[in-house]
């Protein structure tokens, strides 16, 4: 069993740097103000080209417009757009069709309501990354990156037409029992690998990549991770 790793919200060199050499499948640079871990199209597309053939580039927006799309689109090229925010299925359609990128939604999670509501977009995004509903007055008020969880269990079985990203509250000490329990080929993580808010650690981001590998192993042996 192998399970792939996205490591979210990079901002340095040092922290990019540490996710290709554990391996990371997946970079991500995001674009959203209001996030600590925002940054420019031009400086994401500059780190970016250290990950270029190493691990997938994705662009983290939340309900963007066409001219950021259009911008991340052909400044930074990325591998996959990853939509954060409400856009519907309609809108995901429309960002792969006008950009050729494929595009992958992310849902947020709090019940089983909100899993199956998450089939509407099977049709529409070429993959699906599971995210924690923040409860009133929990996490960082963002769109994702708060650090909070949800019932990891609801996965388990999980019968989608695309492939589904883990992601909400995972950490170097939580994430092997997140694999275990949800049974996911794919996990991200971003405030979990960091010292403070949108600064990266890169003996956390080790610590994490390493657990994962060790976690899917045991899992391929059949022993609970």
């Amino acid at each position: 069993m192998h399970v792939d790793v996205k490591i979210c919200g990079l901002k340095t060199s040092e922290a990019l740097d540490a996710a290709l050499a554990g391996a990371a499948a997946y970079v991500g640079f995001v674009f959203f103000p209001p996030s600590p871990r925002s940054l420019s199209v031009a400086d994401a597309a500059n780190l970016a080209e250290r990950a270029r053939g190493k691990a997938k580039i994705v662009a983290l927006s939340v309900d963007a417009d066409d001219a950021l799309l259009g911008e991340i689109a052909s400044v930074l090229k990325p591998d996959l757009m990853q939509f954060h925010g409400s856009e519907t299925p309609a809108a995901v359609v429309s960002a792969r069709e006008t950009y050729g990128i494929p595009v992958m939604k992310a849902v947020k999670i709090g019940g089983r309501d909100d899993i199956d509501a998450a089939s509407a977009y099977e049709n529409a995004a070429d993959m699906l990354l599971f995210d924690a509903k923040p409860r009133p007055g929990e996490g960082l008020g963002l769109p994702g990156g708060n650090g909070v969880s949800f019932d990891w269990r609801l996965m388990a079985g999980l019968d989608l037409k695309v492939p589904v990203m883990l992601s909400g509250g995972l950490d170097p000490s939580n994430v092997a029992a997140a694999i275990s329990l949800s049974g996911v080929r794919a996990v991200d993580v971003s405030s979990g690998v960091e010292s403070a808010p949108g600064v990266k650690d890169v003996n956390l981001i080790a610590a994490f990549l390493a657990t994962v590998k060790s976690a899917a192993e045991k899992e391929v042996k059949g022993v609970p991770a």
